[in-house]
């Protein structure tokens, strides 16, 4: 009789046991580490947060304007095209352009402006070789999200920012899952010869050289 009583206490000290174990590992999120993996593989998350990363930490995301002009001076040319070089070795990845203004003048007035903004940008990237299909629609944020929050003029507000926004549908180098592959290539910076335009200005700016 007390061989079956330790065996029947010993089985009830186990289920305790598992009961606690199971309680402290299980948190109601059971497959989603596997969800998680089949959808970074397939690209739905991470590859594209991962590039915005990456775009971010090596070119400037960010130009900007003087006060009521969609007008791209020599500053912002010179970051575009830091841009565009970058674009270029990432021919699987689309990008978009978001238009801001500072918080002078009207809610109307200044989403017309930041939109002129965004296509001022568009408009470079295709003098730079860029198809334009490779942009998504443009953005105007106009006054909506000032980076300094002030009523006066703001050159830190009169911005465009340059983002990853996804991946070219059917692209041959995605069909095989190789997010991975696109997101760690290298980039090299000045791997890509001027473009014409940038003797042309340059020999303005220095006539004498």
């Amino acid at each position: 009789m007390m061989r079956f009583a330790l065996i029947a206490l010993s089985l009830t000290a186990l289920a305790a046991c598992n009961s606690e174990i199971t309680s402290e590992i299980y948190d109601g999120e059971f497959g989603n580490s596997t969800m998680n993996n089949t959808q970074i593989q397939s690209g739905d998350i991470s590859a594209q947060m991962a590039l915005t990363s990456r775009f971010a930490s090596e070119v400037p995301d960010t130009i900007t304007f003087a006060f009521n002009s969609a007008v791209l001076d020599g500053a912002a040319q010179a970051t575009l095209r830091r841009q565009a070089d970058w674009i270029r070795q990432f021919p699987e990845v689309r990008f978009a352009v978001y238009g801001h203004t500072d918080l002078v003048g009207s809610n109307g007035y200044n989403q017309a402006l930041g939109l002129r903004r965004a296509k001022a940008v568009v408009a470079f990237f295709a003098s730079q070789g860029i198809s334009r299909s490779r942009l998504e629609a443009l953005v105007s944020y106009g006054k909506t999200q000032p980076v300094v929050l002030t009523d006066q003029p703001e050159q830190r507000n009169r911005r465009t920012v340059t983002q990853v926004s996804g991946f070219v549908n059917r692209h041959p180098s995605l069909l095989n899952g190789k997010y991975a592959a696109v997101i760690f290539r290298e980039y090299v910076e000045g791997a890509v010869p001027p473009h014409p335009e940038s003797d042309a200005i340059q020999t303005e700016l220095n006539p004498g050289q």
